[in-house]
Parts: structure tokens; C-alpha cells; sequence
């Protein structure tokens, strides 16, 4: 989707924007990664804030916009900036947040910011369950790609884990971003983010070792994660047929990657056994 920018958008929309802000003194255009017609960060009499918008005919991104907007009451105040207002008007649905200010987690072998995604992973799986409100099922979302028992659960899970995303401040790793979620297990986006390690640099032997500093993935049966690890390397081979693209590719080895290690260890494991 084309990025707007501040004066494309309706004379209507950017009065009542100011309204939420007091005199807008600088826009500042941003489009790193999101689906939203319009983001930006904000600087005006009242604070600065993150905005991101869509046309009301635009569907992926007018869908994510309500998601989030409905989602952010629900999520823990210390690790997701909040919504502090929405505008609907002129055809466009807008979100302010809190700016978050902090840089994008090093996800790399070695990085410090390690230990705080699996802080906050631990964090928001334990705030996440039982699931706050209704979304839609992992079972309905992965269902074609593996058994829906194994991903069924009551946490409400952020999915989308690439590392712009999650942003550091202070040592402390905050999350953004969550028009994609599921409620199903609580180790998800712990074993989704393995796939993001593996593709920075990791073994695969390194990041599960890292997967299992998080509660809930340490308890997860392996036969499950194994067979998550096959979904998704099918999944992500299906995304790199439909599209040629660089960061759709490295997922794709990553995940692949994954899978054969996960089937080295059932290989090993039923050596052992018999």
C-alpha cells in the first residue's frame, strides 16, 4: 500500500487530529513495516504521539486499525503503549498511541536485548491468559497446516514477531503492533520468534536453548513443538512460492531449518530409545 502522507490526508481528519493533539508543530512520516495507510509520529501541544491510519475502503489495513483499537485496553499497560484516542471521519479511521521511544530489539547471537524478549514474552504470556476478549482462533488460522489441537489454548498471542516490533527501552522490550493476534497455546510466539533467531543468526540448537528461558514453551511437549516446527516450515515454503521477496525467503530457510533439526532430534531420540 502507497504511504500517505500528512497533507494527503482529508482537511476534516487532520483538524480533528489536532483537536486530540493541541497545534500539530511536526509530522514525521515513518513506514517501517506496517500495513496502515498513514504512520507517523506527532509532535504537537499536547505530546507527541505514534499515529497510524487506513481509508475506511482500505480492508487489510481498516481491519488491523480495529483490531488494535479494540485489543489495547486489554494488554499490559507496562509492555504496549497506550491508545489514547480514535478518530473516524472523512473516510479514514486514525489511532494515537504513546510514542514508545526505543530502538528495535538486537535479535543477533550474543545481543543483551535476548533475555528482555524473553522477559517480556514470559510477561505477556502470563497477562494474556485466560484471553481477554474474543479473536480468532489459532485453530481456525493454522488448522490447514498442522493438528488444531496442538495449537489450541486460552492466550491471547501477538503473532506478527519480527523484531521491529519489539522495541527496547530501558532494558525493558515493549511490543507493538497487534492487528494480527490468536488465542491458542501460550507458547506461540515464543516458538515464532525461534524461526526470527534462526534467520539472525542462530542455530537452531541456540535459539530453542534460548525458547526454553520462556515458562511456557519450556513446558510445551516437544512432540508439539516438533510438530509446530513442521507447519511451519510447510507454511513458509507455501509464502515463498506465492511471493519473491528477500525476508520471505530467510524465513523460509530459517523454518526449514528448524523443521530438520527438530527431525534430527526425533531421529535421535527413537535411536535411543530402541
Amino acid at each position: 500500500m502507497s504511504q500517505h502522507q500528512w497533507h494527503d490526508l482529508p482537511p476534516q481528519v487532520r483538524t480533528e487530529i489536532a483537536r486530540k493533539t493541541g497545534d500539530v508543530r511536526s509530522v514525521q512520516v515513518t513506514s517501517a513495516g506496517s500495513v496502515a495507510a498513514f504512520t507517523a509520529t506527532i509532535d504537537a501541544g499536547h505530546g507527541t504521539y505514534f499515529c497510524k491510519g487506513a481509508p475506511t475502503t482500505a480492508g487489510p489495513a481498516l481491519r488491523a486499525a480495529r483490531i488494535e483499537a479494540r485489543l489495547n485496553p486489554h494488554l499490559p499497560e507496562a509492555l504496549v503503549p497506550r491508545l489514547r484516542w480514535t478518530i473516524e471521519a472523512a473516510g479514514w479511521v486514525v489511532l494515537g498511541f504513546d510514542v514508545c521511544p526505543g530502538r528495535h530489539a538486537d535479535l543477533r547471537p550474543g545481543s543483551s536485548d535476548l533475555p528482555a524478549v524473553a522477559a517480556t514474552l514470559t510477561k505477556l504470556a502470563a497477562a494474556l491468559t485466560p484471553c481477554p476478549l474474543q479473536v480468532q482462533p489459532a485453530t481456525a488460522r493454522w488448522g490447514a497446516w498442522i493438528n488444531p489441537d496442538l495449537v489450541d489454548g486460552d492466550t491471547l498471542a501477538h503473532t506478527d514477531v519480527t523484531s521491529k516490533n519489539f522495541l527496547v527501552v530501558d532494558r525493558v522490550v515493549h511490543v507493538v503492533d497487534w492487528a494480527m493476534p490468536v488465542r491458542g497455546a501460550a507458547w506461540i510466539d515464543t516458538a515464532r520468534m525461534i524461526v526470527r533467531l534462526i534467520r539472525a543468526g542462530h542455530s537452531p540448537g541456540q535459539a530453542e536453548q534460548w525458547a526454553r528461558g520462556v515458562p511456557a514453551y519450556s513446558a510445551a511437549p516437544a512432540p508439539t513443538i516438533t510438530a509446530f516446527a513442521h507447519a511451519a516450515a510447510k507454511l513458509n515454503a507455501h509464502r515463498r512460492r506465492q511471493r519473491a521477496a528477500e525476508h520471505v525467503n530467510q524465513l523460509a530457510s530459517a523454518a526449514a531449518a528448524w523443521s530438520a533439526f527438530r527431525s534430527a532430534g526425533e531421529t535421535e531420540t527413537y535411536t535411543l530409545r530402541y
